[in-house]
């Protein structure tokens, strides 16, 4: 029984080895290649997923420093254009405050010629009232001492004393 079971044993094992072969053999002919090629293929998939997923974030890194830089000249561009906006608004207040001192003085003038004007008018216009009030009282002094004809004589005597002859 023991012969029986060895070479039992041996025949099965020859027949599993056999087996195993022509496995081997149809796997290789008929399986292995389409594995292999999927393997391969999915090999490739991934490496070009990767050098996909390097190119993408070589892509974002550039693009983020893009943004940094386009960002450093928004604000850059921000600056100078607040530095022209003060610049105009302190040009404008200081040509404003001119032609306001400008048109203060003009005005000061003016008026500092209309006042003296004014003056010398009020002065002229003084004086010829003094002028014919001062002819008025005369004339009215002078004819209440003049009539009647003592007092003429009188009178004539008295400026001839008071005038000295040359």
């Amino acid at each position: 029984m023991e012969k029986l079971i060895t070479d039992f044993s041996l025949g099965l094992f020859f027949w599993q080895t056999l087996l195993f072969i022509v496995l081997v053999v149809f796997l290789k002919k008929y399986a292995w290649k389409p594995i292999l090629s999927a393997v391969e293929d999915r090999e490739e998939g991934i490496k070009d997923a990767l050098a996909s997923a390097v190119k993408a974030k070589a892509e974002m890194e550039s693009l983020n420093a893009d943004n940094e830089r386009v960002l450093l000249e928004a604000k850059q561009e921000r600056d100078k254009l607040l530095k022209e906006a003060r610049e105009t608004k302190d040009y404008i207040i200081k040509e404003a405050k001119e032609k306001a001192n400008i048109e203060a003085d003009r005005l000061m003038s003016s008026a500092k010629e209309q006042i003296a004007n004014e003056k010398i008018k009020a002065i002229t216009e003084l004086k010829k009232t003094v002028a014919s009030l001062s002819i008025d009282i005369a004339e009215k002094v002078l004819k209440s001492e003049l009539k009647d004809k003592s007092m003429q004589e009188k009178f004539i005597e008295t400026t001839l004393e008071d005038t000295e002859l040359n």
